[in-house]
């Protein structure tokens, strides 16, 4: 590092310092903080909303579309909602301290692995000044302190949020700087955050497929990927055609924009008979625009649904938008292949009543989640029981899938013994 560091540097040695006297915080004071935090932002409402006016005003006279005003916009119901998360978060198990396994060694030695923070973690994200405060409470309660990197479009929302949250943590013992935003909105500042090895123990970036990849080429520090969301669903030969529909509409048009949503349909040449014309009736009903094979195009014109050929461009889709991939495959095996080639390792599903074709599909796909005869839209922390999420990790190392609090930990091991030397 260097002898006179930059903005960022000075505050990722802040968090360094911070995190040290966190790590050791009781889950009495860490819920104190999440509690304080909570009414902070109903009691500064004011002040929050009219910074986050400003970014929308700069984002719309900058052209922004609707759907990224719409992620961008914080209002009074939108910070009770927060405040409400927060509030939840206090009330999960602390993880910290959390013995994963010990036992007794014929020597007498006793060993115990317990969770602990993995110190301090960057987060880079788009514009969406609801995440500043969700990962700010998951990190506090897990024992991180956080570097929050959100977009130049956010960051008097994010500024005035972190100023905010700084306080009410700090009125209860947490020291501020476990909270902290990453200074500047140029790259360059992006840049020095993913090369403070040493400072920062792990980075996750949240957003598209751009924004990881770019964090993954430049970065030092390690990275956990959460990663975009390229879902299938397959509808085996022996799916129950009204249920699959149900769960297929549910997996595209329940919320298109997010990283859960299915963005191709793929059908058992069995099954297309009989599943596709009530599939793409119901997609029509729902808005949704199939991009299709000769196979599917051949029952789209009787069901009244926006339809245009399938591209390898939309096989590889993350769509974020009421549109899906479609096309017949002969068998199991096929699907299966399909997946592989195109899939993001995010959520697969298949909708079958075979119990042999379930337990193939599970056993074949390589993805962080399986869905069996259920949405990929339960893809999520809160809808797995984790309460809340960071993010849902593609990678293999360290956690894969939702990541709630105890992703946000690593382990040690202590070994007691009484007088024990190795001979």
């Amino acid at each position: 590092m260097t002898d006179q560091p930059s903005g960022v540097l000075e505050v990722a040695q802040r968090a360094r310092a911070a995190a040290s006297e966190l790590s050791g915080a009781t889950r009495a004071v860490k819920d104190a903080a999440l509690r304080a935090i909570a009414e902070a932002l109903l009691d500064r409402a004011d002040r929050i909303l009219a910074s986050n006016a400003e970014d929308v005003q700069r984002a719309r006279t900058a052209g922004t579309s609707a759907g990224l005003l719409d992620r961008l916009t914080l209002t009074r119901p939108r910070l009770a909602a927060i405040a409400e998360a927060t509030r939840s978060v206090a009330d999960l198990p602390d993880p910290v301290g959390e013995v994963v396994r010990g036992y007794t060694l014929p020597n007498g030695l006793q060993v115990r692995q317990l969770r602990v923070p993995l110190g301090v973690i960057g987060i880079i994200y788009e514009a969406r000044p609801n995440v500043t405060v969700d990962a700010a409470a998951l990190c506090l309660k897990s024992g991180n302190a956080v570097l929050l990197r959100g977009s130049s479009s956010a960051y008097a929302s994010n500024t005035t949020l972190v100023e905010v949250l700084g306080e009410a943590a700090g009125s209860v013992g947490i020291p501020p700087a476990a909270v902290s935003l990453v200074p500047g909105t140029s790259h360059e500042s992006v840049k020095e955050l993913m090369t403070a090895r040493g400072l920062v123990d792990v980075l996750i970036p949240r957003g598209g497929a751009d924004l990881i990849a770019s964090v993954l080429a430049g970065s030092t520090v390690p990275v956990i990927e959460t990663g975009i969301g390229n879902c299938h669903v397959y509808v085996d030969a022996s799916a129950d055609v009204d249920q699959a529909v149900r769960v297929l509409v549910n997996s595209k048009a329940q919320r298109p924009s997010v990283c859960n949503a299915a963005e191709t349909l793929l059908v058992h040449a069995d099954a297309a008979p009989t599943f596709l014309p009530a599939a793409l009736a119901a997609l029509a009903e729902a808005g949704v625009r199939v991009h299709g094979d000769e196979q599917v195009a051949r029952y789209a014109a009787t069901t009244g649904v926006d339809f245009a050929p399938v591209t390898d461009e939309d096989w590889a889709a993350e769509y974020y938008s009421l549109d899906i991939a479609a096309g017949v495959v002969d068998d199991l095996d096929a699907a299966l292949a399909h997946i592989r080639r195109w899939s993001s390792g995010h959520t697969e599903a298949i909708l079958s009543d075979s119990a042999a074709a379930v337990s193939a599909f599970v056993a074949g796909v390589d993805a962080a989640a399986v869905m069996v005869n259920a949405s990929t839209r339960f893809t999520d922390g809160e809808q797995l029981g984790f309460g809340a999420e960071i993010g849902i990790s593609t990678q293999k190392l360290h956690a894969r899938g939702p990541m709630g609090l105890r992703e946000l930990t690593t382990t040690k091991f202590v070994v007691t013994g009484s007088g024990h030397i190795r001979e």
